[in-house]
């Protein structure tokens, strides 16, 4: 069967945000889906690759290639995120986060579309964290006080992706270094869902102890919460940025990662918590292995969600937006894009 060159097309964000808007449920599924897949081992996640500067030790470029497998056609795609995180820009009003996501045809090789991918990354994370939320308090019943700690997009994403998924709150806290930040999150709130009663707490510790679902979305790059004790309630935690909790925290935890592997690397909590006790027994699934009944999460220790973040759900969504921006008739291809395409000239 012969596999022409496919046209290149380049999506912006104003076409990704149209084609996700609205789709939370559609997109959670979408993203259960393919941690299945992952799952079954259909994938390939290799290690993501930092970029990382001398003269700028607090920002960094991270490169995930991936390669999403399929039974046809249609379902196959490999290709790779590439996405910079410079929190200096925060300071000029400028998004912390940038990324492009580039999608290549599994039968040649060649890249078919270039997609802007903040928003296709928030979305993935924002939808695994909701699956999360679910899955893990399935036996626990649905927490009625959510906490964000740390007010930036991911975390706006995350609440958007809990209100179009069914999920409603007696009372939303939260806890930002930035006062500014953290009104503007309340902002958000409650403008999106009216009536909404909104706490900005004055430290991590108060918001920690008053939430049963905790939402950890900072740019912390080492440990900054050390007490067991702040958990003595048992709440189920989404370390989303992954490098917030001690060792401490993560050990006295039930935890469950999205990919053991990806998640015990670049010093993460569940990091150092393997290299404080030399062993991975404090691991104890992966959320795949929940969805599937395989792991049973108890409803008396606090529970700890660490998604490392897989380049595959990047191309889920990637694949999805592209679809249905194609069958928009929207689709912004460019002519002759790659222009040596015969061997001898």
């Amino acid at each position: 069967m012969d596999h022409p060159v496919p046209p290149f097309s380049v999506i912006p964000g104003a076409q990704v945000a149209q084609a996700l808007h609205g789709r939370e449920k559609e997109i959670v599924e979408l993203v259960e889906d393919t941690y299945r897949v992952h799952g079954a081992g259909a994938t390939v996640n290799p290690p993501s690759y930092f970029l990382r500067f001398p003269d700028r030790p607090s920002s960094r470029i991270i490169a995930l290639p991936a390669s999403l497998g399929g039974t046809d056609d249609r379902s196959g795609v490999d290709g790779i995120k590439w996405i910079s995180s410079f929190p200096g820009n925060i300071e000029h009003g400028v998004p912390r986060a940038s990324a492009v996501l580039i999608l290549n045809d599994p039968h040649t090789g060649y890249p078919y579309a270039c997609l802007e991918s903040s928003i296709i990354s928030a979305t993935r994370t924002a939808a695994s964290a909701a699956s999360a939320a679910d899955r893990l308090s399935t036996d626990r019943g649905r927490p009625r006080r959510v906490g964000f700690v740390g007010t930036g997009l991911i975390a706006r994403y995350i609440h958007t992706f809990l209100d179009g998924t069914g999920w409603s709150f007696d009372e939303v806290g939260v806890f930002d270094l930035s006062p500014d930040s953290a009104e503007g999150f309340r902002g958000h709130v409650t403008r999106t869902v009216p009536g909404s009663s909104v706490t900005i707490h004055e430290t991590a510790e108060s918001l920690v102890r008053g939430s049963d679902l905790v939402v950890f979305a900072t740019v912390a790059g080492s440990p900054h919460v050390h007490d067991p004790g702040w958990f003595a309630h048992h709440p189920l935690v989404l370390n989303v940025s992954l490098r917030d909790l001690s060792a401490e925290i993560v050990l006295d935890s039930f935890n469950v990662l999205d990919d053991v592997e990806h998640c015990l690397k670049a010093d993460t909590s569940p990091h150092l918590a393997e290299q404080r006790t030399g062993n991975r027994d404090f691991v104890h699934g992966t959320l795949d292995q929940v969805m599937s009944g395989a792991v049973l999460v108890p409803t008396d220790r606090t529970v700890v969600f660490s998604p490392f973040g897989l380049g595959v759900l990047d191309l889920a969504v990637g694949r999805y937006v592209h679809e249905c921006v194609a069958r928009s008739g929207e689709l912004h291809t460019v002519d002759d894009f790659f222009h040596e395409l015969s061997r001898h000239g």
